[in-house]
This record gives structure tokens, sequence and C-alpha cells, in this order.
């Protein structure tokens, strides 16, 4: 059973970018798959596609985005955690690296990055934070 499952997703793709995988695999959700949409939006993984199980489970897989042999995604990190949960206005929402990376927040409109959810003029939950 697993506790913080967005947890889990960031650290599949974390060791899988370090190991030098192009896919890694994770169970699916709507709250991963919204986080990739986000991820894949912004640039920073090629594209996610879900997969049915024989036993009626699904799995996402994750192609991840190298340049140069460098991984897309230099530090990937939770922010809001089951036992410490953050929520932020939308003008209080911590800049990542001066704006070179995003901040990924549950809205009331939905999963969007911290430029998505300035225009839509939101704040709400701060899933994570990627550079």
């Amino acid at each position: 059973m697993i506790n913080d499952p967005l947890g889990d997703l960031l650290t599949r793709i974390r060791n899988g970018l370090s190991a030098g995988k192009s896919v890694v695999e994770s169970p699916s959700s709507k709250l991963r798959a919204n986080v990739l949409e986000v991820l894949k939006r912004e640039g920073y993984i090629r594209d996610f596609s879900v997969v049915k199980k024989d036993n009626g489970g699904s799995s996402v897989s994750v192609e991840l985005k190298y340049s140069e042999g460098r991984p897309a995604i230099r530090e990937i990190s939770r922010v809001s955690r089951p036992g410490r949960r953050v929520y932020s206005r939308i003008k209080d929402v911590p800049r990542v690296y001066n704006g070179l990376g995003i901040s990924i927040l549950s809205t009331p409109q939905g999963v969007l990055s911290d430029k998505e959810a300035q225009a839509a003029n939101v704040g709400g939950e701060i899933l994570c934070r990627v550079f």
C-alpha cells in the first residue's frame, strides 16, 4: 500500500532519470495523470500513456526527456505531503529558481502550473516543484 501516490510517482521519475532510463512505469490515478499532463505541457517529459492491465488495474508509462544526454528535469521534489499540506494564495506562491522552474498546484480549476494559475488568478495546494 502506498501512502503518498504522488510522492511515489516523483520518486520513480527521479530514480529513472538518475539511472538513465527512457521509460518508467507507475500505478495510475487521476491525480498522477493530471500532474504528468502539466509536466508534458511545460516540456519536462516527452509523453505519457495509461496502459490497462489484465487484472483490471491500470498503470501509467512515462517517457522521460533528455537533451544532449542530460535529463530535462534537474530537480523534482514534493512540497505538500500527507502529513503537512501546504496551501497558498496565488500572490504568495514561491518562485522556483527565480522563475526558471515551475510549481505544480492543485486548484479549484484543476491541476495547473504556477504560470497557468497566475493567468487564471487562482491559488491552491502546492503539490511539487520542478526545475
